[in-house]
């Protein structure tokens, strides 16, 4: 998606440590009307699905997630990193590294909010080494739905995580796929359609 390319461009920051910074239109402010033009593209990539649930991981995943479900008018359900008092029942659990926090999560989901019935997709604004995308793949195989995509804003193309949910034939669409990051620039690929 070139627009995110350019915005990345125009508004994100490199760090050191392979750290792109977009908080200013996607993961603290967000930018609404751009947000609704990336959700229309993953209703158009992954339209051919039958979808009934978007998954996503709390905390930057569900804005994205909820304007995407949208296009698709279904419900979000999302990841939560920690127990709550308001979580009952019985869940689905698993332990995801966070590349960002350096942080490892144990991620839930009520076993009501999804189920065997339920086509999912995942739907996350960062894949890097794709640690989130699989804890959440192994919450749909714990519960016997089936996963029909994963739609990711940015992909860090350097790393191991698109490489490998490719590898497995795991239907995955990036916006934008970073090659390389550097202080003055930033290259970006094709994504393979």
């Amino acid at each position: 998606m070139k627009a995110l390319e350019e915005k990345i461009r125009r508004e994100g920051q490199v760090r050191p440590g392979n750290i792109l910074k977009v908080d200013a239109f996607l993961n603290h402010q967000m930018d609404i009307a751009f947000i609704n033009e990336m959700g229309k593209e993953f209703r158009r990539l992954f339209s051919d699905r039958p979808i009934n649930k978007i998954l996503t991981i709390e905390a930057s995943g569900i804005g994205i997630a909820c304007i995407v479900a949208q296009y698709f008018q279904v419900p979000v359900v999302f990841a939560k990193k920690s127990q709550s008092v308001n979580l009952d029942g019985s869940i689905y659990t698993t332990k995801v590294a966070s590349f960002t926090h350096k942080k490892v999560y144990d991620i839930l989901v009520s076993k009501k909010f999804l189920g065997p019935e339920d086509h999912i997709l995942i739907i996350d604004d960062f894949l890097a080494n794709g640690c989130a995308v699989e804890g959440l793949i192994q919450l749909i195989g714990e519960s016997g739905a089936t996963l029909e995509g994963v739609g990711i804003c940015i992909e860090k193309g350097f790393q191991k995580g698109g490489r490998e949910l490719r590898k497995r034939g795991i239907n995955l669409h990036s916006l934008a796929i970073i090659d390389s990051m550097s202080d003055n620039d930033l290259v970006f690929r094709e994504e393979d359609v």
